[in-house]
This record gives structure tokens, C-alpha cells and sequence, in this order.
């Protein structure tokens, strides 16, 4: 058979439109970076939430206020541009699949270190590193995804690569939970850190399994442009580099607020014991986990801008309402955490194809890097206000504060273009 006979024999084909055509169209290939890129980030969930629930032991151990405790997290975030700024400038320089291993390894080595913290400055200089990792990750595996997906497909496949945050969250829950059951408090939190080390298992599956998309690769080594990181700030792209910070800041605000401080709300405010907090902790969650699979549904059909609006708009909404549930009405506050994680999770579904389609291949790590990490690190911030804002106003109180990241978002999106179905050049 020709060629082309054999190309107008595929097109005779009917159309994959199943649950998980996006899934199929990867390719072999393709799906084995999904499952790095999912792996990664499900991993980077898992080491990140090690903090905010072991937070209140380890505030007990050092004897910390809320300010300082909500430091902890905000130096990660922090930290994190950094980390992803250089994770993205490498994934152009060096590949995509390098890059993830290095920032895989970054992660799980300061996290299992933190375990080892003799102080609270020691535990800070080790969180802080642990964000280098952290930072770059996302940005990296994203990419590699994005680059294997078509532009039909690109919302959903990346909205279900950020499902992983679900997932490690939910195992980090899970570990919490029988960690400081069995152990005592002063020892369970060095045990959460120390269970930090699972990702070098993922760095063998990626580095045996996994290879840049080959196109991608190609235009990328053959640009003169490659992992330059002043041109995503020459004319024709600052626009999109300072609109796509501001976005990420505001989302990333409003939802590492409700990360870093809910549990510890839920502790010292709705008096939830470590059982009880895991079983409010499930709801939460579990809408989290729809929500990034809705989200990456919603984005394809939508667009990436509507999509980030409406979850923005539904996210502040949740928040007011989950902070004012009166005393006496637990059950309610249950039932809430699911729409709450479900609309704080589902905003996120299209950072990774919108992010992807605003850069040019050879500065498309650099761009997504920085943007993404820069926002991060400015809405890191928002925990530390809420930390020392909680003195007087209570963490319920001082929650409220992450709408306003919300409204960030929804005002920087005036100054982005849509990118729904564009293919990746």
C-alpha cells in the first residue's frame, strides 16, 4: 500500500471519542511520560503536604508561633521560582526527561533531610531547598506531556497529569494518619519527612522508560534561542510573561492558604483530632481529585480562560462559605470540603496546556518555568499574612484572606489571549 493510500485509510477511520481517547492519541511513548510526569507530580504533592500536616507537631516541638510556622511554607514557595526558573531554563537546555530527573531527586533528598532537623533554622534551610525541587517539577513534566498531546486533547490529558496532586495529597493523608497514630508526636513528624524518599524510586522508571518528544526536541536543539531567559521578556512575549505571573500568583495565593492552614484550622479551631481531621481531609480531597478531571474536561470545551475564571470566581465563593459554617454544624463543614476541593483543584486543570501554549518550543520550559514559580513564590506570602494574621483575627478569620488571590487571577486573564486548540510549534 502507498503512502498516501495508507493515509486516507487512516482518515477513512472513525474518530477515538471514549473517555480516554486523549489517553490513547500519546501514543506508547507518550503514555510512558504520562506516567513519569503523573508519578512526579503526585510524588511532589506527597512531600509537599508532609509540612502542613505534621505543622502542628513540629510547631509544638520548637515551640513556634503562627508566623513562623507559616514561614515555613512560604520559604518553599518561595524558593520554588528559583527552582523552577532554572528546572525550565534546563528542560531547554538539556531535555525535558533530564530535567525531571534532576528535580525528582532535588525534592526528595531535602525532604527526607528535614526528618533530620536538630532546629527550627535547620528544618527552614532544608524546606527552602526542598523547593528547588519543588519548583521545577511541575513545570518540566508538564512540557513533556504537553508536547506528546494534541491540541484537542492537550486540556485534558494535562488536567489529568495535575490530578496526581490529588492522589499524593490523599497518600500523604493516608501515611499522616497511621504515622501519628502509632508514634508519638515528636517522633511521627521526622517519620513523615523520612517517608519524603519514595520519588528516587520514579527517577529509575524515567530514566529507563521516558524520552523527549522527539519533534519538540528536535526545534528546541536546533534553536539558537534555546533556554534564553531574556527573550521571554523581549516585546511580543513580556506582555505574556507578566500577565501568566500575575495569574499564578493570584491562584496560587488563594490556593496555598487553604493548603498550608486548613488542617491546622480544623485542629484548633473545630477541635478535629488526627482521625477526624484525616475524614475531613478525604472530602476535601476527593473533590480535589474530580475537580482536576472535570477542570481538564471543561478546558478543552470552554477554553483555558473561561475555565480559570469561572473555578476562580466558585473557589472564593467556597472559601467565604467553609469559613462561616457556625460551630455546631461539623457535618456541614464535612460535606463542604468536597465542593471546596473540587473548585480549588479544577482551576488548575488548564495552567499546564494555557502555560504550554503561550511560549514558543525553545523557550517554552523558560516561560512556563518562570511564570508558574515566580506566581507561586509571590502568592507564598499569602500563608505567612494569614499566619500572622490568625493572632487576632483566628485561622478561620484570616482564611478569608486567599479570595482576594482569586480576584488577582480573574483581572490578570484580561491581558492573556486564548489558546484553545493551538498546536505546540
Amino acid at each position: 500500500m502507498s503512502t498516501t493510500q495508507a493515509r486516507l485509510a487512516k482518515d477513512e477511520l472513525p474518530e477515538d471519542t471514549g473517555a480516554f481517547a486523549w489517553f490513547r492519541a500519546l501514543g506508547p511513548q507518550g503514555r510512558r511520560a504520562f506516567g513519569g510526569a503523573f508519578g512526579g507530580y503526585g510524588l511532589d504533592s506527597y512531600d509537599f503536604f508532609t509540612l502542613p500536616l505534621s505543622m502542628v507537631a513540629i510547631a509544638a516541638y520548637f515551640g513556634l508561633d503562627s508566623g513562623q510556622t507559616g514561614l515555613l511554607t512560604t520559604v518553599t514557595l518561595v524558593v520554588s521560582a528559583v527552582g523552577g526558573a532554572l528546572a525550565g531554563i534546563l528542560a531547554d537546555r538539556i531535555g525535558r526527561v533530564r530535567a525531571l530527573m534532576i528535580t525528582v531527586g532535588t525534592y526528595a533528598v531535602f525532604t527526607v533531610l528535614c526528618g533530620f532537623a536538630s532546629d527550627y533554622g535547620t528544618l527552614l534551610v532544608f524546606r527552602a531547598f526542598q523547593g528547588l525541587g519543588f519548583g521545577g517539577e511541575w513545570a518540566v513534566g508538564a512540557i513533556l506531556v504537553a508536547e506528546y498531546a494534541s491540541g484537542k486533547h492537550r486540556g485534558r490529558t494535562l488536567g489529568a497529569v495535575q490530578s496526581a496532586w490529588a492522589a499524593g495529597w490523599a497518600l500523604a493523608v493516608l501515611v499522616y494518619t497511621l504515622v501519628f497514630q502509632f508514634l508519638d508526636a515528636d517522633t511521627a513528624w521526622r517519620v513523615m519527612f523520612w517517608t519524603g524518599a519514595l520519588p528516587a524510586l520514579l527517577i529509575i522508571y524515567v530514566r529507563r522508560n521516558v524520552e523527549d518528544a522527539p519533534e519538540a526536541a528536535r526545534q528546541r536543539r536546533e534553536s539558537p534561542e534555546k533556554g534564553s531567559f531574556t527573550t521571554i521578556f523581549r516585546t511580543g512575549l513580556l506582555r505574556t510573561t507578566l500577565f501568566a505571573t500575575l495569574m499564578s500568583a493570584g491562584v496560587q495565593g488563594g490556593y496555598y492558604t487553604l493548603a498550608t492552614w486548613v488542617p491546622t484550622y480544623l485542629k484548633t479551631e473545630r477541635g478535629l483530632g488526627v482521625v477526624g481531621t484525616g475524614g475531613y481531609l478525604a472530602f476535601l480531597i476527593s473533590g480535589a481529585f474530580l475537580g482536576y478531571l472535570t477542570g481538564g474536561y471543561l478546558t478543552d470545551r470552554l477554553g483555558r480562560k473561561k475555565n480559570i475564571a469561572i473555578f476562580a470566581v466558585l473557589s472564593a465563593l467556597a472559601i467565604l462559605v467553609y469559613v462561616n459554617i457556625p460551630g455546631s454544624a461539623d457535618g456541614l463543614l464535612l460535606v463542604l470540603g468536597f465542593p471546596l476541593g473540587f473548585c480549588m483543584s479544577a482551576i488548575f486543570s488548564g495552567f499546564g496546556s494555557f502555560l504550554s501554549e503561550l511560549y514558543p518550543t525553545a523557550v517554552r520550559g523558560t516561560g512556563q518555568g518562570f511564570t508558574y514559580n515566580t506566581g507561586r513564590a509571590v502568592g507564598a506570602f499569602f500563608p505567612t499574612l494569614v499566619g500572622f494574621l490568625a493572632t487576632s483575627w483566628g485561622v478561620g478569620g484570616a482564611l478569608v484572606f486567599g479570595a482576594v488571590g482569586y480576584g488577582l487571577a480573574v483581572l490578570a486573564l484580561l491581558g492573556l489571549p486564548e489558546t484553545r486548540g493551538r498546536e505546540l510549534l
